[in-house]
């Protein structure tokens, strides 16, 4: 492969990135929110894990149109600190052993999403384009 083709296929990717992210996301707040795939917490309505979902729910859906990526992405990767902070590092002090593992990805993942933005093939660029 050359590094033509490699740059050729970069936005692409981010855009594949962004929306497999998202669709994973996605499916966490789909857990909290919805019960479903199954196994789903049923928080309380308000409590900070039904914010959570629900966060998790509609900004996973954002992310993956690629509608309103950048704010999007700032408001995620602010909800993975702070749930990493409040619910994975009081338990240990390896993210591996405190099951914030996935926080920390969701949270720098995201953070790039805000610099990088969400791709080509995302609504974002197709308003882009028509403006």
């Amino acid at each position: 492969m050359t590094t033509a083709f490699l740059d050729d296929w970069r936005p692409r990717i981010l855009s594949i990135l962004r929306i497999v992210a998202a669709v994973l996301f996605f499916e966490h707040g789909a857990q909290k929110i919805l019960g479903f795939p199954a196994g789903g917490h049923s928080p309380e309505m308000f409590s900070l894990l039904w914010m959570a979902g629900i966060l998790e729910l509609v900004g996973g859906a954002l992310l993956v149109l690629g509608l309103f990526t950048r704010p999007v992405a700032f408001l995620l990767s602010g909800e993975m600190a702070f749930a990493y902070w409040m619910a994975h590092a009081p338990k240990n002090a390896f993210p591996a052993a405190n099951g914030g593992d996935a926080a920390i990805l969701f949270c720098f993942l995201f953070l790039y999403f805000v610099f990088a933005g969400p791709g080509p093939w995302s609504v974002d660029a197709c308003v882009r384009e028509k403006s």
